[in-house]
């Protein structure tokens, strides 16, 4: 196909479904066409912008009949930020499509058969229920399409928000954000204004200056707060006026942090972190468990959705009281602590070493004596001398990251065979895939889809394999 290409109109083109990238699709002469922002349903006017040889891409140019399933967006920001793409589409029909996305997973891509599906488990809170969010500071702030169309003259570039797709040295300006509960947004808001009524500088990535860099904030159904500061510049004078005005402002917030953050990149996981108000990390709780979170911790970002999700797991894996559980890709230790009352023992392994000191903490504090936990990249740690010291599994829970599981794992859990795999997941693609090598030894009794995430594309979904 030519190199050069222009661009397509087509008029009162509708939207047949929406991809796994959260695209609506349509099809032009069997060519298929993925739509910004439309919802299955839409009949429109496009403008197909890209073009390969089995598909394209296209923008919406008028919205000739709107979806039944379409909605009006809560947030101000729709369409500039892209964290909550689907906040056009009503609830009932995110579900509706999510839930086929798990089953067409394991029916097309991984082809086998799935004993009993259970219905998508919903969200009551589809607004307001991460834990934490993280956001940047930026002197190059991220101008709307009314502020460019406008043309107006803006005197102050400096923003704090999300990064934006494609422009990494760029943050779209939040003013509020649905995402979290307060006081998530008056912190944000009104570290902003204090910054700049008192003119510190906001980071700039590409010159590597300025004061204010990151600032992440934590919440738990507990009632604590964390915020963590990170400060490129090392300025202890503005950094204690700061950090001194937000204690004062907020004296619900339990866990005050700052890092002086240097590098190249946005993460502090290499970081030391000093303590500059109250305690250097938080607790979450479920069914009388307790989880400590410290800044650099690992916890799901959805915590009454992911007592759910935990729920099903322990379900799924209907243990009796005598198995030896392995928990792989165990994180801080939360499925492996969840389910350990009914173990006789779980063996709980991750890649991150600080993860794993995590874990250890939280079973002391919870006096939990029948877990064992490991540091080690999980294809080089189940070796047969691992085995031998912790036993064969009698079941193998399974939540690894969205790339899934690495060939030799699997290989693995096949030579050990054991008689039941709960296979957690946030990624279809790669729980199919893995799915489809167990395959050769397993059946799958059970799948249940479970939203953390609306206004989202993305679900996650348990799977229970059963030895044949």
């Amino acid at each position: 196909m030519s190199k050069k290409f222009t661009q397509q109109t087509f008029e009162n083109i509708e939207i047949v479904d929406i991809s796994s990238e959260g695209l609506g699709v349509t099809k032009i002469n069997e060519w298929v066409v993925f739509v910004e922002g439309a919802v299955p349903g839409d009949v429109c006017n496009i403008n197909v912008y890209k073009k390969k040889r089995k598909f394209g891409f296209a923008k919406i140019t008028q919205l000739v009949k709107p979806s039944e399933h379409r909605v009006e967006a809560h947030c101000q920001h729709f369409g500039t930020c892209g964290g909550c793409k689907w906040q056009n589409f009503n609830y009932k029909a995110q579900l509706h499509y999510k839930q086929n996305q798990v089953v067409n997973a394991f029916k097309r891509l991984a082809k086998v058969e799935v004993g009993q599906t259970f219905d998508i488990l919903g969200c009551e809170e589809i607004y307001y229920y991460r834990n934490k969010l993280d956001f940047g500071f930026s002197n190059k702030k991220w101008l709307t399409s009314e502020e460019v169309k406008n043309k107006d003259v803006i005197e102050n570039h400096n923003g704090c928000g999300f990064h934006v797709s494609g422009a990494f040295d760029k943050v779209l300006d939040v003013q509020h954000c649905h995402l979290q509960p307060d006081p998530s947004n008056q912190i944000r808001n009104e570290v902003k204004k204090f910054a700049l009524a008192q003119g510190y500088d906001f980071f700039n990535i590409r010159d590597k200056a300025g004061l204010m860099r990151t600032l992440i904030i934590r919440t738990s159904t507990t009632g604590e707060v964390m915020c963590v500061f990170s400060f490129y510049d090392n300025d202890a004078e503005k950094i204690n006026a700061l950090l001194s005005h937000v204690k004062q402002t907020f004296p619900q917030i339990t866990a005050l942090l700052y890092v002086i953050n240097q590098k190249g990149n946005d993460t502090i996981y290499d970081l030391p972190v000093q303590c500059f108000s109250g305690n250097e990390f938080m607790y979450e709780e479920m069914e009388g468990l307790k989880f400590k979170i410290g800044p650099k911790s690992f916890y799901q970002t959805n915590s009454k959705q992911a007592y759910q999700l935990y729920k099903i797991t322990r379900n799924f894996a209907d243990l009796k009281g005598d198995e030896v559980v392995y928990d792989l890709y165990t994180g801080t230790g939360t499925i492996a602590l969840f389910v350990s009352k009914n173990a006789k023992h779980v063996v709980g392994v991750e890649s991150v070493p600080e993860a794993i000191e995590d874990a250890k903490e939280n079973a002391r504090i919870n006096n939990i004596g029948n877990t064992s936990f490991y540091a080690g990249d999980m294809k080089d740690v189940l070796n047969d001398e691992f085995i031998t010291a912790n036993g064969k599994p009698d079941v193998i829970i399974t939540d690894p990251p969205r790339v899934g599981m690495h060939p030799s794992v699997v290989a693995k859990i096949l030579e050990l065979a054991p008689p039941k795999i709960v296979y957690v997941s946030c990624n279809t693609a790669s729980q199919s895939r893995d799915v489809a090598m167990l395959a050769e030894k397993y059946e799958v009794l059970k799948v249940q889809a479970v939203d953390m995430f609306p206004q989202t594309l993305h679900v996650e979904s348990v799977a229970l394999l059963k030895l044949k």
